[in-house]
C-alpha cells in the first residue's frame, strides 16, 4: 500500500510507489459511433478539473494489473490519487512484483484472489495488451474487478482494460470509451462506443491513451470523491 504523498521512485511501507513515465500516444483517431438515448454520460468537457482542494483522504483505492501493462497508465493515475490522499494498494494474479512494457516495475501488495472489494473505495485499472489479454484470462482477476461494479463504487478504466470488464459483462448499455482496437468487442458486448478523450457514466470513468491521462486522472479523482453511484451496477 502506498501511503498519502508518497513521492514517486521512494517506496513506501508495503509498496513500491512509482516512478512518472512520459506519456506516450499509441493510438490513432476513430470515428465515434452513433449516439442514443441512456445513461448519464460526462465527457471532460461537461466540467472543469477538480478544485485544489479535492480530498480523497480516507480512501482506499485498489490498482489492478499484471506484468506487460502501459507503464505510465499505472504511475500517473497512482501518483495523482496518491497526492489526492488515498492509500493506493496493487492488486494482481502475480505475485512479488509485476513489470511494465516499458521496464517500470511495482511491487504487488495483494493477490487478486485474496483481494475484496468491500476493502476499497475504487477501483484503477491500467490498460497494455499483455496485461489486458491475460487479466481477461483470471477468474479471480475478472471478479474482483466486477465486484466494485455490484458495490456500486468508482471504476476507471484506460485504453486496453476494458477487455477485462467484458469479461465480467459490466459494460451492457454503458457509456464509454477505450482504445479504439476494442470498439468493435465493446458493441458487441453491449456497450456505447465514443470516441473521446474521457467519458464518466455514473462512477464509470474510461479513456483512449496516455495522452488522455491529464483528463483521466482528474475525473478519477472526482467519480472516488463523490463515492458511490446507484446507476453503477453489474
Amino acid at each position: 500500500r502506498a501511503a498519502a504523498g508518497t513521492e514517486p521512485g521512494h517506496r513506501a511501507a508495503g509498496s513500491d510507489a512509482p516512478a512518472s513515465h512520459a506519456a506516450s500516444s499509441v493510438c490513432a483517431a476513430s470515428r465515434p459511433a452513433p449516439r442514443r438515448a441512456g445513461p448519464r454520460r460526462r465527457s471532460v468537457e461537461d466540467m472543469s478539473t477538480p478544485s485544489n482542494d479535492t480530498t480523497l483522504h480516507g480512501t482506499r483505492v485498489a490498482f489492478l494489473a499484471t506484468d506487460g501493462f502501459e507503464d505510465s497508465e499505472l504511475t500517473s493515475p497512482w501518483q495523482a490519487v496518491s497526492d489526492a490522499g488515498a492509500a493506493v494498494v496493487m492488486v494482481s494474479p502475480t505475485t512479488g512484483s509485476i513489470t511494465g512494457k516499458n521496464g517500470h516495475e511495482q511491487s504487488v501488495d495483494l493477490s487478486a484472489d485474496e483481494a475484496d472489494a468491500s476493502d476499497f473505495d475504487a477501483l484503477v485499472l491500467p490498460g497494455g495488451v499483455v496485461n489486458a489479454d491475460d487479466l481477461r484470462t483470471d477468474a479471480s482477476s475478472v471478479a474482483f474487478a466486477r465486484d466494485f461494479f455490484a458495490q456500486h463504487k468508482p471504476v476507471g478504466a484506460i485504453c486496453h482494460a476494458a477487455w477485462t470488464l467484458i469479461e465480467g459483462d459490466v459494460v451492457r448499455d454503458r457509456s464509454l470509451t477505450s482504445y479504439p482496437s476494442l470498439k468493435t468487442d465493446l458493441r458487441n458486448a453491449g456497450a456505447e462506443w465514443v470516441d473521446e478523450e474521457v467519458v464518466v457514466d455514473e462512477g464509470f470513468v474510461t479513456s483512449r491513451t496516455p495522452d488522455d491521462l491529464p483528463a483521466f486522472n482528474a475525473k478519477v479523482i472526482e467519480e472516488i470523491a463523490e463515492g458511490r453511484h446507484s446507476g453503477q451496477t453489474a
